[in-house]
């Protein structure tokens, strides 16, 4: 059975799409797992991060969750073994608004995984930065949340109202959700603000937070553009050695759960 991981923060960037490209690509090529990315924001950065044109490529998961098309018919390869991504594109800003009228809304996502069980070891989700129907359905097909925190000033800022929702869908509707870590992302451990921000999630989340911070680099900035996963672009840099160890963090923390 597939473990699933939905990358969510309804604060808009906070390396969610980074952070999901990164680790399904480290969990692919150094833990030989067979990894599904699901591009579920409208922005699709997710999709072109991996190689893929997000205005032409179809079927998409808009198609999978309102057209209610199989999952398989929608994946497409990347150039990476073991890593498959469910791609979108920006008509998938529409499917909140069809959603709005549509039976059990909240669980096409997971339907729809239900088939794949089998064919992967890990599903990663890059949720939208909001808390729509969108993210409802990805948080509703997970097994686990894991949440990137950006290193600033106002990183704790709306944190609890994503807690907030988590709960309400163990509550009524994923009773198995669990939160499976907090991630410090475009961390700089030399400014006092990145070690009070640190400092506050510690004291927050002593259980969940992940001992990797991933840095602010601009290697790892650079990599989106040229449709590669950072081992692929630049495999020294900093932000590469960092998503490195978080992969293999993650996997720890997942199979503690199995």
């Amino acid at each position: 059975m597939a473990h699933i991981i939905a990358v969510a923060n309804q604060k808009g960037g906070v390396g969610k799409t980074t952070t999901t490209i990164n680790l399904a690509s480290y969990l692919a090529r150094n833990h030989n797992q067979r990894v599904l990315v699901v591009d579920l924001d409208p922005q699709a950065n997710t999709t072109s991060g991996l190689g893929l044109d997000k205005i032409t490529v179809t079927p998409t998961i808009y198609d999978v969750i309102i057209n209610q098309i199989p999952a398989a018919s929608a994946i497409k390869p990347t150039a990476y073994p073991r890593l498959s991504v469910l791609p979108a594109n920006p008509n998938l800003a529409a499917a909140e608004l069809e959603l709005g009228a549509a039976n059990e809304r909240e669980f096409r996502l997971k339907r729809a995984f239900e088939p794949l069980h089998s064919d992967f070891d890990l599903i990663l989700i890059d949720c939208p930065p909001s808390l729509g129907l969108l993210t409802i359905n990805g948080l509703v097909a997970a097994d686990f949340v894991l949440i990137p925190v950006q290193s600033e000033f106002y990183a704790l800022e709306g944190l609890g109202l994503l807690l907030d929702t988590i709960k309400r869908i163990r509550q009524a509707l994923n009773p198995t959700l669990r939160l499976l870590g907090v991630v410090i992302t475009m961390h700089n451990p030399r400014t006092t603000l990145s070690a009070q921000v640190q400092a506050q999630l510690e004291h927050h989340f002593p259980d969940t937070l992940l001992r990797v911070q991933i840095p602010r680099n601009i290697r790892l900035a650079e990599a989106p553009s040229h449709g590669q996963p950072i081992n692929h672009y630049d495999r020294l840099s900093r932000g590469a050695q960092a998503y490195k160890k978080l992969a293999k963090e993650i996997l720890n923390r997942v199979k503690k759960h199995q």
